[in-house]
């Protein structure tokens, strides 16, 4: 098993292309085309884990936070990272991490949040646009099926909760195969007409490699015409934060009690009750303060996220509740999701789970005692 093996399944179900601008996900330390020993998943690299990897023979980490996010201009072990990066390459221990990639995509980190809640009706929170785009292509009315089906397998198609997704019509083209050429049909130096197909669909921007790669080499011509083209429309199955419903109402203290209880949470700093039920929930892990007006827009009664500032609490305007559990405690969940994904991919590999608690805040919680929730 090669490392390069276990990025590729990550890839497929988080895209890098779908980081952030200012995100640094993909392999950090390492080489892709190492056999791999064993798989540790965490949701933060430290020296701790690294040394942890080291005694269980995992020789690649997968994170969900990237441990560089810019240049490092020396490398002596000063801070944690610089020690992090001493210690993997000292050891050969390859470092990935998919961060922004796996928060933008519907089945990522806040589904792990979502399923802790329960929620049903969930749909991507701020969905991106200009992420698909529109192939139109023309195939003979005999291998147009050949065709569709050929791209389909590329990866094109899907909207929503359906696949093999195109819209077809018949018309005539025309052609005149020069010199040289070897014509499908027609004959060289004769304008040929021939009955055509045309086909359009619809696919993610970061499968057009491939989804070209498809055409072409299924298309029966020689040269094949195809155009491309960005849809301003939104991909309700990327972007950030999701938003979702209890399957029956709950009080607020209800609700934030079943919470703390869900996360292991020592508190949660919140907004001002309202004296409303709780049904519509929207959650973003990590640091989400950015999304409390789209939360409030898409009617949640509760906005569950991190990071939240003084100054943005008052966003909330008795709106909604917002609720900000955490950075760690609301993205916890995610070494189970990493970890889940290589396993069910490689199920008779060794992927771990860390032991590692990285969690860098912790909370005075009585007389003689800190701790985390």
């Amino acid at each position: 098993m090669s490392i390069r093996e276990i990025i590729g399944a990550l890839d497929v179900f988080a895209a890098p292309e779908l980081q952030e601008d200012y995100d640094n996900a993909g392999l950090i330390t390492g080489q892709s085309g190492w056999t791999c020993t064993g798989v540790l998943c965490a949701l933060d690299t430290t020296p701790e884990v690294v040394r942890e990897a080291v005694e269980k023979g995992c020789n690649l980490i997968v994170a969900h936070h990237p441990i560089v996010f810019k240049g490092l201009k020396r490398i002596n072990g000063k801070n944690y990272i610089e020690q992090v990066i001493i210690e993997a390459i000292k050891n050969d221990i390859a470092i990935y991490a998919c961060h922004t990639n796996l928060d933008n995509v519907i089945e990522g980190v806040n589904t792990r949040i979502a399923d802790r809640l329960g929620l049903v009706n969930r749909t991507v929170l701020a969905p991106k646009g200009r992420m698909l785009r529109r192939l139109i292509t023309f195939a003979p009315v005999d291998k147009a099926a050949e065709v569709r089906a050929a791209v389909f397998a590329g990866g094109a198609g899907h909207i929503g909760k359906y696949a093999e997704c195109s819209f077809n019509s018949e018309g005539t083209g025309t052609f005149k195969a020069e010199e040289g050429a070897d014509p499908y049909v027609g004959k060289v130096g004769e304008q040929h007409q021939e009955r055509e197909t045309k086909i359009e669909i619809v696919y993610p921007f970061y499968l057009e490699q491939q989804v070209v790669n498809a055409l072409v080499d299924a298309h029966p011509y020689e040269e094949v015409a195809y155009d491309i083209f960005t849809m301003e429309n939104a991909h309700f199955g990327i972007g950030a934060g999701l938003v979702g419903e209890l399957e029956s109402p709950e009080s607020e203290e209800a609700f934030l009690g079943r919470l703390r209880a869900a996360f292991c949470l020592p508190l949660i700093r919140h907004t001002a009750l309202r004296g409303k039920p709780i049904r519509r929930v929207a959650v973003c892990g990590g640091a989400g303060a950015f999304l409390i007006g789209k939360a409030a827009s898409a009617g949640a009664d509760i906005y569950i996220t991190a990071d939240v500032k003084y100054h943005e609490f008052f966003d909330a305007n008795g709106n909604l509740v917002i609720a900000d559990i955490g950075h760690y405690e609301s993205e916890q969940f995610t070494i189970d999701l990493l970890h889940d994904l290589i396993a069910e991919k490689f199920p008779t590999f060794a992927v771990l789970k860390t032991a590692v608690n990285t969690n860098p805040v912790r909370y005075f919680t009585g007389a003689g005692s800190a701790g985390n929730g």
